[in-house]
């Protein structure tokens, strides 16, 4: 019911012609299709496979964001140090480093 949703409400905050966009992207077609593949196999009654192809859809789909998402964590009060030591020691990309 989530993945539903996520596709009804992502056209709504961004709009459907940059989520067309984003998905069609060539760089992005092998996640759209295995994120599409894993609701299609979930639906199918298949939810450990299909959950599993959706995570590698969204892992290709969203994996840019993941060095935003690790920086404002290593700025988080209580936590903040233990991400960014374990950041550091992935050996991860930082924004200026990103072709944008």
């Amino acid at each position: 019911m989530g993945n539903i949703l996520f596709l009804i409400g992502l056209p709504l905050i961004i709009g459907p012609q940059k989520m067309v966009l984003f998905f069609a992207r060539r760089n992005k077609l092998k996640g759209t299709a295995a994120f599409v593949a894993g609701i299609i196999l979930i639906l199918l009654r298949w939810p450990l496979i299909g959950f599993c192809v959706e995570l590698y859809g969204i892992a290709v789909l969203f994996g840019d964001f993941l060095v935003t998402i690790g920086d404002y964590a290593g700025n988080v009060p209580v936590v903040g140090p233990w991400v960014r030591w374990a950041l550091e020691r992935v050996g991860t990309r930082r924004n200026s480093e990103l072709p944008v």
